[in-house]
């Protein structure tokens, strides 16, 4: 599943591309999976308004629409595991999977594509502010705040979205090698010290990867439909038997809140 430096990349492409053009038509496809709004809804609002300004707020793509009248309204985006938005011309063949196409007054076509369905479309009024604190711009008092009564493993306690959204698998593992914290340890039990340690680590390690155009493992291109590179820059993650960058003790692999974890049994505590 697309990350924050994943989506983030998606989003800041997608806004170079259709900022300022306008939702002529909307066809949406008979798969009920990917609607989280109602069809009708969703067509209703998107026709016949400007995209005023293509963001991310966590792991969601928010499409900030201009309308006729006063309301404020946004389409809001979630690509789960395989979805992706394509730029296309309405010559282009419509991949299979296709579950919604915007025609736009540019004359271009803004395609939702997604094979497993997991992803999710979505139309509201007003703002979207996402369930948790954004990773980038969290102070340090406010981010040690959110683990300090926490008794979950510290891995699971990043991949909370009601705590911080955005972290997935990839950038929690990142964040704890670099800060040299083992992805067992309870989340209150981490040291202020530790805790200044992983706050700059994960803010960092997501920049890097947003500078990079974020890590391509599976299905994930950008808006350009091209891959990504912080993959190659990744100490631990998906580095299972091959050594440390740093100590060259052999990377493990274990499973922390269900999902796969990688880390280097030397250098993180």
């Amino acid at each position: 599943m697309p990350e924050l430096p994943e989506v983030e990349t998606i989003a800041n492409g997608l806004n170079k591309r259709v900022q300022g053009d306008r939702i002529d038509s909307v066809w949406i496809g008979r798969k009920k999976e990917p609607l989280k709004s109602p069809a009708a809804l969703i067509a209703r609002t998107l026709e016949g308004t400007q995209v005023e300004q293509v963001r991310r707020v966590g792991k969601h793509i928010v499409f900030d629409l201009k309308p006729d009248s006063s309301e404020t309204r946004q389409w809001i985006v979630h690509l789960g595991m395989t979805g992706r938005m394509v730029v296309a011309t309405p010559e282009a063949e419509i991949q299979k999977h296709t579950h919604l196409i915007a025609k736009l007054a540019s004359g271009r076509e803004l395609r939702f594509v997604d094979p497993r369905r997991f992803g999710r479309l979505e139309v509201r009024a007003g703002g979207f502010a996402g369930p948790g604190a954004e990773p980038l711009t969290i102070e340090l008092k406010e981010f040690a705040a959110l683990f300090h009564k926490s008794k979950a493993f510290i891995k699971a306690a990043l991949l909370n979205q009601k705590l911080l959204h955005g972290v997935g698998n990839i950038y929690a593992d990142e964040s704890l090698f670099r800060a040299g914290i083992r992805s067992r340890r309870r989340a209150h039990s981490l040291k202020a010290t530790e805790l200044r340690k992983l706050h700059a680590a994960l803010r960092k390690v997501l920049k890097q990867a947003i500078a990079a155009g974020g890590s391509s493992i599976s299905d994930y291109v950008d808006a350009e439909g091209e891959e990504g590179f912080f993959q190659i820059q990744h100490c631990v993650y998906g580095r299972e038997g091959e050594p440390c960058r740093v100590c060259k003790t052999a990377i493990k692999k274990i499973v922390v809140a269900g999902r796969g974890t990688h880390y280097c049994p030397t250098c993180q505590k």
